[in-house]
């Protein structure tokens, strides 16, 4: 973005406020993992930080008040989603072997080491995922055909999402499908519509918050890196990979990997 339509003192100023914050929210968050005795509160606590961050912006950010409002509206709607949706799923449950897993194969001082293997990781990840939120907040501009179809993109996913998750929600109530794999609705066509969905919704923030073509230079090239980091961990760190491994030995899994697209959505095979 040229000077006209980026300030880049009030983008740096409001950068290192939401640094803040995500330290601030996954601080309070580590309290309750600690108290409670499991750190799965982190997942709900991503989806609840970007929420927070998405306010902050639209309240201290200095550019385009429409975009600000847009961004806070469309993250606020898919971070509460996602942090309501996590709260439900592991209410009642133990501990996510995931981070038991970390924790264990880590060694060290447990708490030294949940401090900074779960929850200082996920507020720098917060933040740096957060990035286009942050540049939407400090520039000017129009409504372009970017913004459009960033919207449209934004769209997409939270569908995914939130379809997804009910379609498995409906499938697990179901006691006659004890044993089975989902394999109906959208998990025909991708084993994990709820990720893809995530990927989509984030590239869309990326698209409005570049506002135009003249705005594809400056930060917000730099912050294509924050859809980047956040499709990597959906689809081969903290995402679709760990579960692929959990569910390989699952009776019927290895049959539905053979015909079902692992990410992009396709036409099922055979």
């Amino acid at each position: 973005m040229n000077s006209a339509s980026f300030e880049l003192s009030a983008f740096a100023g409001l950068a290192g406020l939401s640094l803040v914050v995500a330290l601030a929210v996954l601080g309070l968050t580590a309290v309750v993992g600690f108290r409670i005795g499991r750190h799965n509160v982190v997942d709900v606590s991503w989806g609840a930080g970007f929420v927070v961050i998405a306010v902050v912006a639209a309240i201290a950010g200095e550019g385009e008040p429409w975009r600000r409002v847009l961004l806070a509206v469309l993250v606020g709607l898919w971070g509460t989603r996602l942090a309501v949706s996590m709260a439900r799923r592991s209410r009642g449950k133990g501990e996510d072997p995931r981070y038991a897993d970390m924790l264990a194969r880590a060694g060290g001082h447990p708490v030294v080491t949940a401090l900074r293997k779960i929850y200082l990781t996920q507020a720098l990840a917060l933040w740096f995922v957060s990035l286009p939120v942050q540049v939407a907040a400090s520039a000017a501009g129009t409504v372009g055909v970017l913004t459009v179809i960033g919207v449209a993109l934004w769209l997409l996913g939270i569908t995914f999402e939130t379809v997804g998750d009910r379609q498995m929600d409906a499938f697990k109530a179901d006691p006659a499908n004890k044993g089975s794999i989902m394999d109906r609705g959208l998990w025909r066509y991708t084993r994990h519509p709820n990720y893809f969905g995530d990927a989509c919704v984030w590239w869309g923030v990326y698209l409005i918050a570049a506002g135009g073509a003249d705005a594809l230079v400056g930060p917000a090239v730099v912050t294509v890196l924050s859809p980047v980091a956040m499709t990597y961990f959906l689809v081969f760190a903290t995402g679709a990979r760990l579960l692929e491994r959990h569910m390989a030995e699952r009776p019927g899994y290895r049959e539905y990997q053979q015909r079902t697209s692992y990410f992009v959505p396709l036409p099922p095979r055979g």
